[in-house]
């Protein structure tokens, strides 16, 4: 089921290059931009941050398409991206291959700047050297970091990073503003706000405590329940992005959320309402780097886009939970 946001692109867009193509958004995205009739070429290095097997199992109804083709590279080695990028000559290219995760970020800092960063500029030059007309890049809420104002606008200040991961995210937007300045490349920057769904990285909340649930674990839980997240569901966040792709023709950066943020506890008390099942909970400290809270202003992205999120909570996790039980099948 996808929303009243555009469905497909339009054909002169592609061939679309994919970068993170094997992982949760950028899986989702190939498939919706192979059944809209485009050609995708998908990037991905398969890197162990989570199991590599679990990614090209994202791709496996990809790959059964003659219009897609995959390739396994690191988008830090700068010559092959090039190469790539002269070999197949994509349209339109959709970078979401990065480093994830705020608390991985903090003792890996180095590794998250290489790939987020000089990875980045990678992409980007092959853009410009083959005449790209348009390039989305996948940024984060976690750019807004200490703000107090609620719900978080595209124009509000973001200078206050919590964390590695999040300056790198904020560091590519100003990248790909200098390129829109200086070789006038079409970039629009869409920060997701807490994306879910079938294929949830593992370390993610809703995907770990899923999984705790049903192996009857506890699960950790990070301060007292109060925080709060914008969840998405990722159906809804592909339609924004397949919007995003059919209009970028400036440097512009849209937030890609729900607008209805929901406490840890209250997502909790979601799961289990869904699945039948009691959760064991073990409190922890709340991390330094963890947010107090994510909303997404959506006005910008409602009026310019037509991005309309229509996947609740609850029906997102029902979901998520039954690919979950049917994976372990």
């Amino acid at each position: 089921m996808h929303t009243g946001t555009d469905a497909t692109v339009g054909r002169a867009l592609g061939p679309v290059l994919v970068t993170g193509a094997a992982g949760f958004i950028g899986s989702h995205l190939t498939e919706r931009l192979l059944a809209g009739g485009l050609s995708v070429v998908g990037l991905d290095n398969f890197c162990d941050f989570y199991d590599p097997h679990a990614k090209r199992r994202n791709l496996a109804h990809a790959l059964d398409e003659a219009r897609f083709q995959l390739l396994d590279l690191d988008i830090r080695d700068r010559q092959a991206v090039l190469e790539a990028f002269a070999a197949h000559r994509p349209v339109s290219v959709v970078h979401l291959a990065a480093m994830a995760g705020v608390r991985p970020s903090i003792e890996r800092a180095g590794l998250y700047v290489a790939v987020n960063l000089e990875g980045t500029v990678n992409v980007l030059d092959g853009a410009v050297a083959q005449g790209c007309r348009c390039v989305l890049f996948g940024s984060s809420s976690s750019v807004y970091g200490t703000g107090a104002k609620v719900p978080f606008a595209e124009d509000d200040a973001v200078d206050e990073p919590m964390s590695p991961y999040a300056a790198t995210k904020r560091s590519g937007e100003l990248l790909c503003r200098t390129y829109w300045h200086l070789h006038e490349l079409p970039i629009f920057c869409l920060r997701f706000f807490t994306v879910f769904g079938p294929r949830q990285r593992p370390d993610l909340a809703i995907s770990s405590f899923l999984r705790s649930m049903r192996e009857d674990r506890t699960i950790r839980v990070f301060g007292d329940g109060t925080t709060s997240r914008d969840y998405t569901y990722v159906d809804d966040v592909v339609s924004g992005m397949l919007a995003a792709l059919n209009r970028c023709d400036r440097y512009r950066i849209y937030n890609l959320g729900h607008d209805e943020p929901v406490t840890l506890a209250e997502m909790i008390r979601t799961i289990e309402r869904v699945t039948g099942r009691s959760a064991h909970i073990e409190r922890c400290p709340v991390h330094r780097s963890d947010m107090q809270r994510t909303w997404a202003d959506l006005t910008r992205s409602s009026a310019e886009l037509g991005y309309r999120p229509a996947i609740s909570l609850a029906q997102g996790i029902a979901r998520q939970w039954q690919w979950l039980n049917q994976q372990a099948d």
